[in-house]
């Protein structure tokens, strides 16, 4: 009982509780049902985006193109409406676009076996490059006035869709446990019998699908079709996941952890917006956030191994065999591993 209550993700959502408690009483205006919907739908892109590299961190990648990706789409959104072609029509294109963009990704990382982390930030440029070559800097607008309202009141409907998803598939499936397992050891994985480069394949073709369902909502809510949409976004994204509890390393992790992350996140946003924070000192919290998620744990981790009694001299510490079996105990952290 201990444990699970001192396990970062309940910690996390105290301190999400804190927060919004605070904001709620400090703030007026803070808990208006209006300002709460704002709150949530201010950050659905993100969440999306979170739940997209959700998986794909849990088997030890990282896809930092994201935010580019809704970038691109969103230029080939207004280039193709100011061609003439119907709304209806750019929606498929501009998913299938999205997810080409993520093959590309799984190809460099999984074919041609480049480290994940180098391959996005190339394409995180690339992408946004080509961006700006498909619509130059100007903007669209004049988006259907049918279309906007759903973008807006449905967004949040959307990502609570997108995050059941995640955890049902993350935490229920065995394609979950295949997740855990393959950022537990990758190899030993492959001898379980899991295609681990088909998994990795699939993970950053729904990334890529995932971040141009979240260009559309963005275009469609602000009205406006630009190739600097979502600029620096990955960097909200990378923080919920790994403030979320997530392991940059892989192999551990909750979607809980990350909803509860991304609602601390908008929260926070929200209180300093009230507030007249600039966006400057927002982003400076940002930093100090994913900075925090990758500190607190690895410095909790090295307090629990000094904590623990060291087995007798001579003695070899027991090893899972199957690091499917030892994906199951994913709740656990990296130490207890």
């Amino acid at each position: 009982m201990a444990d699970r209550l001192f396990r970062w993700e309940t910690l996390l959502f105290l301190l999400c509780l804190a927060v919004l408690g605070y904001g709620a009483v400090s703030t007026s205006g803070f808990a208006d049902p209006d300002n709460v919907r704002f709150l949530l739908l201010d950050y659905s892109e993100v969440a999306l985006l979170a739940f997209a590299l959700l998986p794909i961190v849990l088997t030890g990648e990282i896809d930092l193109s994201v935010a580019s990706v809704i970038g691109f789409c969103s230029a080939l959104t207004g280039k193709l409406w100011n061609a003439g072609m119907s709304f209806e029509t750019i929606v498929p294109v501009v998913l299938l676009a999205g997810l080409a963009l993520g093959a590309v990704n799984a190809v460099l990382v999984v074919k041609f076996g480049l480290p994940s982390l180098a391959v996005t930030i190339g394409t995180l440029g690339l992408y946004r490059g080509l961006a700006y070559v498909v619509l130059g800097d100007g903007a669209v607008t004049g988006f259907p006035e049918n279309y906007r309202p759903l973008a807006i009141e449905y967004g949040t409907v959307v990502v609570v869709v997108v995050g059941v998803l995640a955890a049902v598939t993350v935490h229920f499936t065995p394609l979950g446990r295949a997740l855990f397992a393959i950022g537990l050891g990758p190899e030993a994985t492959r001898f379980s019998g899991i295609r681990v480069d088909r998994v990795k394949m699939l993970l950053f073709c729904v990334s890529g699908a995932l971040a141009a369902l979240a260009s559309l909502i963005y275009t469609l809510r602000y009205n406006s079709a630009r190739a600097d949409n979502a600029n620096g976004l990955e960097l909200a994204a990378v923080a919920a996941v790994l403030l979320g509890g997530v392991s940059i390393f892989g192999g551990r992790g909750s979607v809980f952890g990350v909803a509860t992350a991304l609602l601390l996140m908008a929260g926070l946003r929200n209180l300093m917006f009230l507030n007249d924070v600039s966006n400057e000192v927002q982003n400076v919290v940002t930093g100090l956030l994913l900075i925090v998620s990758v500190l607190v744990p690895v410095a909790a981790g090295a307090i629990a191994r000094r904590r623990r009694p060291q087995p007798p001299a001579g003695t070899q510490p027991s090893r899972s065999p199957d690091p499917v079996g030892a994906a199951v105990s994913h709740g656990l952290n990296e130490e207890d591993r």
